[in-house]
């Protein structure tokens, strides 16, 4: 098993996810949204690139709940942001949802070719990776970075998966970016909340009003499930669904 790490969507080569399994990153705060909406009962999530797309897909299918951001808030007519604290149950059980962000889902986009596509935050980390050495593939973690610039925190829970993924699967390999983001990570190993203060996207979250959902970006293990993006049918479900 070959384990690497893209540290921006950019990053992915043509055919390099072929016949792999991926996992995509968006800690602040695509991924931990997807997972706390389909952790919630949400039937399922259409990730799309644009904003207009978004609103053309729901106009399409009443009913269906608009999600998502561009420069950290809702766009206009949107039902949902992209804050983790939005998606309770109480909102999105049994709906779909039309989801657009700023870099996560064109980080889920950029990982279509991929066998098997998984999304991963710091709130499923373990289930994530166990996921993952379950496909028995090579393992790509896509970060999605902040708009085509790299960002730590995803780099960080990269790290904390290589870490993972290495523990599991010790004959493994590790490329030089999986090597690198695995040691950048060890120091946040046991202290997550240090993130708040070292990742610049956190302290501007922070700064916006948005502290309390850095923190809930930053907990461990809260989940034990692993949303995938089936490209097939362009959607993001739970693997039973």
């Amino acid at each position: 098993m070959r384990l690497d790490v893209a540290l921006t969507p950019a990053a992915v080569t043509p055919g390099a996810l072929t016949g792999a399994t991926a996992l995509v990153v968006d800690v602040l705060r695509a991924s931990t949204s997807l997972i706390t909406a389909l952790a919630h009962d949400a039937r399922e999530v259409v990730p799309v690139g644009e904003v207009e797309e978004a609103r053309r897909l729901a106009a399409a299918r009443p009913g269906v709940l608009l999600a998502g951001e561009r420069g950290g808030d809702p766009p206009a007519g949107f039902d949902l942001g992209n804050s983790p604290l939005e998606f309770t149950r109480d909102r999105v059980k049994g709906r779909t949802l039309v989801f657009t962000t700023s870099n996560g889902t064109r980080a889920l986009l950029a990982a279509r070719a991929a066998a098997a596509v998984g999304i991963a935050g710091f709130v499923n980390l373990g289930a994530a990776a166990g996921w993952a050495l379950g496909q028995g593939r090579d393992v790509t973690i896509v970060c999605a970075g902040e708009l085509g610039a790299r960002s730590f925190e995803d780099e960080v829970c990269a790290g904390l998966l290589i870490e993972r993924l290495l523990a599991g699967e010790r004959g493994a390999s590790v490329t030089t970016a999986g090597a690198q983001t695995g040691a950048a990570a060890r120091p946040y190993a046991g202290d997550l909340a240090r993130l708040a203060l070292d990742a610049p996207h956190a302290r501007h979250l922070t700064e916006q009003g948005r502290g309390e959902d850095v923190a809930a970006c930053l907990r461990l293990d809260a989940f034990t499930l692993v949303p995938v993006y089936r490209a097939d049918v362009d959607k993001v479900v739970l693997p039973y669904g």
